[in-house]
């Protein structure tokens, strides 16, 4: 009873904590459409809603490794009917390509990655390749938690990261072009979303 309790608690404050995250994230990424309203104060206060954000997605790790000892009582397995050296191999062929998107996409951003800044130009680097590579990265890593912890229902609630990474994603490019004009906007005629444009020709 008091294990069945603690999965319950854990998978409610996992929901939460990705909701929340969405939250502050999204709230982080709108620094221009908030100077509007209070001024250059709000780069500052876009900053503590990152930092709020990743807090939160922190706690969603750790509310992964909980799910591995204490999983729900539903009628899933509780781990993948193959051996767990095969878990580890899947989880290593989506974590190194996801793992460099996601570090070339913060090496090419800076310190905008953490910290949104007012003075900032348009990124170079991959981003010239695609617009979000930190979340390209990034939201394939639970998948790897998932198939590292072994767990099929985690592989399954992952799917959640999907819709919530593509509004992070839209809520970003909002502000972008607030505060780059057609210079964003021709980027992204140019650009393609989370994976590379063809290059045409006519």
């Amino acid at each position: 009873m008091g294990e069945t309790f603690i999965a319950w608690i854990n998978m409610a404050v996992l929901s939460i904590s990705a909701l929340l995250f969405l939250y502050f994230y999204v709230r982080s990424v709108n620094p221009a459409a908030l100077e509007k309203k209070v001024g250059e104060i709000a780069y500052a206060r876009c900053k503590r809603y990152r930092q709020i954000a990743i807090v939160f997605e922190f706690v969603t790790i750790v509310n992964y490794a909980v799910y591995y000892f204490y999983p729900l009582p539903i009628p899933l397995p509780r781990v993948f009917p193959w051996d767990y050296w095969i878990s580890i191999l899947i989880a290593v062929a989506i974590g190194v390509p996801s793992s460099y998107l996601m570090y070339k996409g913060m090496k090419d951003a800076g310190e905008e990655s953490i910290i949104p800044k007012k003075k900032h130009s348009l990124y170079g680097g991959i981003y010239k390749k695609i617009r979000h590579p930190q979340a390209t990265g990034e939201v394939f890593l639970w998948w790897v938690a998932a198939f590292m912890l072994n767990s099929p229902f985690l592989a399954i609630f992952s799917i959640i990261w999907l819709p919530i990474f593509y509004v992070m994603c839209v809520a970003e490019e909002k502000d972008l072009v607030i505060r780059y004009g057609e210079a964003y906007l021709d980027y992204k005629r140019k650009t393609g979303f989370l994976i590379p444009k063809r290059s045409s020709s006519r």
